[in-house]
């Protein structure tokens, strides 16, 4: 297992991370398998998107805000950050890859992203390579 971190700057952002993701699968050398990402934060979360136009995640973390505001009177949670729990939910904590040649196998377009809900922080990320 492999583990980096995602510094985010804003308490809601999506930050690319395939780049890092694709450096894990070739140091494994593994040429076929999956690739499992985690997230262990439960106020951030992992999705897969475009990734040619940054307006995508933009729009999802706007569409994601407006969905669940963050101040929201009849929230119980007394930490204040109902809504990060709640969207990261939404999202998910972990993505599945499939490694093919020893390559991730994504869509032309697509790209993983660590999802912020709860931030700026420093995050871990966990990567698990299966052969």
């Amino acid at each position: 297992m492999e583990q980096f971190s995602v510094e985010t700057r804003h308490r809601c952002q999506l930050i690319p991370i395939t780049s890092e993701i694709r450096r894990i699968v070739r140091q494994s050398q593994v040429k076929e398998g999956i690739c499992v990402v985690f997230c262990p934060h439960t106020t951030a979360g992992l999705t897969i998107n475009e990734n040619a136009d940054p307006d995508v995640a933009k729009d999802l973390v706007y569409l994601l805000e407006k969905i669940v505001p963050a101040n929201d009177p009849n929230y119980r949670h007394l930490e204040g950050n109902t809504a990060a729990h709640m969207q990261a939910s939404l999202l998910g904590s972990s993505v599945h890859l499939i490694i093919s040649d020893g390559e991730l196998k994504l869509g032309t377009w697509q790209g993983v992203y660590f999802a912020e809900f709860d931030g700026p922080r420093i995050r871990k990320v966990y990567v698990q390579i299966i052969s």
